[in-house]
């Protein structure tokens, strides 16, 4: 896949999962099922989540958990793949 496409596809997926209050353990979960199905997952992480910390420090958070990595971040979205 070439990187004009593959980032044409990160732009057009939508956000599946959201983060919230509860943080990324109550997720991790549903980000490793989704990705058993799909390539990418796009996760928003709300203000909630943020708290203190970085989009980029909680997407890594995330990753770690559910055994994926992160392709991209972009303002308080994160894209994973695994």
């Amino acid at each position: 896949m070439s990187d004009a496409s593959r980032r044409q596809e990160i732009h057009e997926l939508d956000a599946t999962l959201r983060v919230g209050k509860h943080g990324v353990e109550s997720v991790a979960d549903e980000l490793d099922d989704q990705l058993s199905d799909r390539s990418l997952v796009k996760v928003k992480f709300l203000r909630a989540a943020r708290g203190g910390t970085t989009t980029e420090e909680l997407a890594a958070d995330l990753a770690e958990l559910a055994g994926a990595d992160v392709v991209q971040t972009r303002g308080h979205t994160a894209v994973f793949e695994r």
